[in-house]
């Protein structure tokens, strides 16, 4: 009964705080322009926060390894997440905007605290046999996340205003706080054997790094991603793929505004997505003999490869189906991601390596959303094509860096991620 509770009460926590952290952004693109009326104000605000959870994923995973309450230090990073934009929003157009872009900065450099840095602390909730569903239901809480988040940021900015709904984002992030500060200690008196599955690379990446310097650690922990194969080959692919996904999010409302009669359909076609994944993900984790997650990763990034090219046939049933199609692939693609690296990441590294995951991702999605931006003002089928071919390309990687235990390895029972 403990176990369900405390599996419970992760998914509240990590559903509230990515809830809020997905309603902050538009909420930011809103409020920006209100406050200080230039129109380009929210756009940097949330370039500075993106830019630099891109950069921080990798330091704030050392921390948290070190830590012995990683869950006081996760509860902290949302508590300083949440004070940065609570001071952003207080200080657009009362101080020079440079120093509220810096606020932007410094905030972002804990985001990954609310998706790589939450993720990790999942094998110390749930117990291996219950941990592919979990991983499941974790990653569905980054769907429900983004089907929530932006239109709760445009329904209460559009009954009590922008900055309203800034502040209804830090009070989500807020919720989460105390999900966090209860998530459970590490145990030091042993290291954890790897997870069943791990490939033999782990056994010598767990050995824990004692006294070891932080620029040591960062090594380790990029060492770990880099010799791992599986666990290269699912970054890799992972972030190549969100290159991908950045350009087609980007189409969205030009795809909205051209086959659907408005740009503001666009904001549909996010939410139709989103609610895709969520269900995907929903099924996914109720298969009673799930397939192996790096099947599933290289099966919901072909489907990827193919939903731009429907998109960009310009046909509403053809559009519509793409978008189904993107958050069928999306949502067993992240649950695929998170479980190879559950199996795969060494103990004593395991924040960083979630950190670090998401840092590229971040850096792989906005690479996208920019280049894609001209390109869709120019031809949006010629943005849609490059958005498939980022995804084809990420096929080519998966297959390109095979993992050689695959050949013999046996079919993963329920409980085996």
């Amino acid at each position: 009964m403990m176990k369900r509770y405390a599996l419970g009460c992760y998914l509240g926590g990590a559903a509230a705080a990515r809830a809020g952290d997905e309603m902050s952004g538009p909420a930011l693109l809103l409020a920006g322009p209100v406050l200080t009326g230039s129109p380009s104000s929210g756009s940097s605000l949330l370039a500075g926060i993106m830019a630099a959870a891109a950069v921080g994923g990798p330091l704030f995973g050392v921390v948290l390894d070190r830590s012995a309450r990683p869950g006081r230090l996760l509860a902290a990073a949302l508590a300083l997440y949440a004070a940065g934009l609570a001071a952003i929003l207080l200080g657009l157009g009362r101080v020079p905007f440079a120093l509220t872009v810096l606020l932007a900065v410094g905030a972002g450099l804990l985001g990954p605290a609310l998706s790589g840095g939450w993720t990790s602390q999942l094998p110390r909730v749930a117990p291996p046999p219950g941990l592919p569903r979990a991983t499941a239901l974790d990653a569905m809480t980054f769907s429900l996340a983004a089907l929530v988040g932006p239109a709760l940021a445009g329904a209460v900015a559009g009954t009590a205003g922008a900055p309203a709904a800034v502040a209804v984002s830090i009070a989500l992030i807020g919720l989460a706080l105390p999900a966090a500060w209860m998530l459970p200690a590490p145990a030091r008196s042993a290291l954890p054997a790897p997870l069943p599955g791990a490939s033999a690379a782990l056994l010598g990446a767990s050995a824990p790094l004692s006294g070891a310097s932080v620029v040591a650690d960062l090594t380790a922990g990029l060492r770990a991603i880099v010799r791992n194969r599986p666990l290269a080959r699912a970054t890799a692919t992972s972030v190549v793929s969100c290159v991908g996904q950045g350009a087609l999010l980007t189409c969205w409302p030009p795809l909205g505004a051209a086959v659907l009669g408005g740009a503001d359909r666009g904001a549909l076609l996010l939410s139709a997505t989103a609610a895709s994944a969520l269900v995907a993900g929903a099924v996914l984790s109720r298969h009673p003999r799930p397939p192996r997650p790096d099947t599933v990763l290289l099966g919901g990034t072909l489907l990827l490869v193919l939903a731009p090219l429907l998109a960009a046939t310009g046909h509403p049933a053809a559009l519509i189906a793409a978008v189904l199609l993107t958050g069928a692939a999306e949502g067993p693609q992240l649950t695929a991601l998170f479980a190879i690296r559950h199996r795969e990441a060494p103990e004593r590294l395991r924040g960083q390596v979630f950190t670090t995951g998401a840092s590229l991702k971040i850096t792989g999605f906005a690479l996208g959303a920019v280049l894609a931006g001209p390109l869709a003002t120019w031809s949006l089928p010629g943005a849609l094509v490059v958005a498939g071919g980022c995804e084809a390309f990420a096929v080519l990687v998966f297959v390109c860096l095979p993992d050689p235990a695959e050949a013999d390895a046996p079919f993963s029972p329920p409980g085996a991620v």
